[in-house]
């Protein structure tokens, strides 16, 4: 019995919950039919978006449910505060806890068909799904990922709390043309050396194509939390990549890792090194922070 379906049997609900086998399987499912019947059509340019949105809609609606949880969980908390030993407040409390026991098993089960979602979009297209915006508590299967934001307020305020990831910050920043066979070599060669170092490290990264989502997989497969500070262009501009250098920063990072352009010759000779990642290289010296280029093998 998986841990979903021990909690469905706690509710005692008279329906059954779907087993967590079909959940899975309609998460893959689902995808796998969005994306067949995109591919090789009109419609593939637009085929990332797509993909993410089907998974982005099983994620908020987890979150807003999850927000249900928490309300009925304040309300809990204030019956038992108040309790007086009737049998009114009493029933109350019961009807409290059942909500929130109901709404944390339906957030599970839809955190799990993402999950499947998500897990069926990468073996697809090769890329790894991210929240636009918003953090990820760690699931079964999968590791945390944090939005960049939550993790600096929830560090200066001192909280120990979901929101922050208790762990040794490793920042990278990787050229969009990193990633071909030889990157992933490296990269993955850099961060199992940094994980070696600091066992408890959580990966900063801005989730850009190419190196840096090679590093997200990574960080997938070691189940490395991850803390996102994605580029705002809405907000920032021109700005945006620097401005998420900056986010990357204020974590305190331990060590900088950066790989400013594909190590493939055939793929980096003709392009420009990646100005954010030489940026981030060049913050990181004038803050003293230890700062680590990814090289090819000699």
């Amino acid at each position: 019995m998986t841990h979903y379906e021990a909690q469905t049997l706690l509710l005692e609900d008279a329906r059954t919950h779907p087993p967590e086998d079909a959940l899975l399987q309609l998460g893959h499912g689902l995808m796998n039919e969005v994306l067949d019947l995109v591919s090789d059509s009109a419609l593939e340019d637009f085929q990332t978006l797509i993909g993410e949105a089907l998974i982005g809609a099983f994620h908020s609606a987890a979150q807003r449910i999850e927000r249900d949880a928490d309300k009925a969980r304040d309300t809990l908390n204030g019956l038992i505060r108040d309790f007086d030993g009737s049998e009114i407040l009493d029933v109350e409390i019961q009807e409290a806890t059942l909500k929130a026991r109901t709404a944390d098993v339906a957030t599970l089960a839809l955190e799990i068909i993402r999950d499947a979602a998500a897990a069926s979009y990468t073996t697809s297209t090769g890329d790894v799904w991210s929240p636009w915006k918003g953090s990820v508590k760690a699931s079964r299967t999968t590791a945390a990922q944090i939005e960049a934001r939550d993790a600096i307020r929830a560090s200066k305020a001192r909280k120990h709390s979901a929101a922050f990831p208790g762990a040794t910050i490793v920042a990278f920043r990787a050229a969009p043309q990193a990633d071909t066979a030889d990157d992933a070599g490296r990269i993955f060669d850099a961060l199992n050396w940094a994980q070696t170092q600091w066992p408890d490290m959580a990966l900063a990264t801005s989730g850009a194509k190419g190196g840096e989502k090679l590093a997200i997989k990574w960080a997938k497969q070691k189940g490395v939390t991850l803390v996102l500070a994605k580029a705002d262009f809405d907000r920032n501009g021109r700005a945006a990549p620097f401005r998420a250098n900056d986010e990357m920063l204020e974590l305190d990072p331990v060590c900088v890792l950066t790989l400013a352009n594909s190590i493939n010759p055939s793929r980096g000779g003709s392009l420009q090194p990646f100005g954010p990642a030489l940026n981030l290289a060049q913050k990181a010296a004038e803050k003293g922070i230890r700062h680590l280029p990814v090289k090819a093998r000699a």
